[in-house]
């Protein structure tokens, strides 16, 4: 079982698919941490070393913010934007997309389920369309 800056990673993964289970490293990034710790990419995460665990990790720790650094800094950024009042400030506070898109339909992700609106009043029984 490896475990690096606190996050296990899947056993009988390669090692750069397994590196993206840690926040804040994608497929791209787990490549460039292979490269540069000159570690294959393509060995399995259990038959790791020691040393070789130890030498991502520090090359990790030292040059990335990753897992609760990361976001606690994406939270704060949030925080601030809400707090100096901007368009994207705004949006975030009342749960609405930020980047641009279109709210009259689809945006569910954001806006959560829909909320059944009262149709208001009928029209008389026995009407049908004008």
């Amino acid at each position: 079982m490896v475990r690096i800056v606190g996050v296990e990673l899947p056993k009988d993964k390669r090692l750069v698919f397994a590196l993206p289970k840690i926040y804040g490293i994608g497929l791209a990034l787990a490549r460039k941490i292979c490269e540069k710790t000159d570690i294959d990419p393509m060995k399995k995460t259990n038959d790791l070393t020691p040393q070789e665990v130890s030498k991502i990790e520090k090359y990790i720790e030292a040059n990335l913010k990753v897992e609760g650094e990361l976001r606690r800094e994406i939270k704060e950024n949030i925080k601030r934007l809400i707090q100096i009042q901007c368009y994207r400030g705004i949006r975030h506070q009342k749960g609405l997309p930020v980047r641009g898109q279109r709210t009259r339909t689809n945006a569910r992700t954001r806006k959560g389920p829909r909320k059944t609106v009262a149709t208001g009043a009928r029209r008389k029984a026995g009407g049908g369309k004008r």
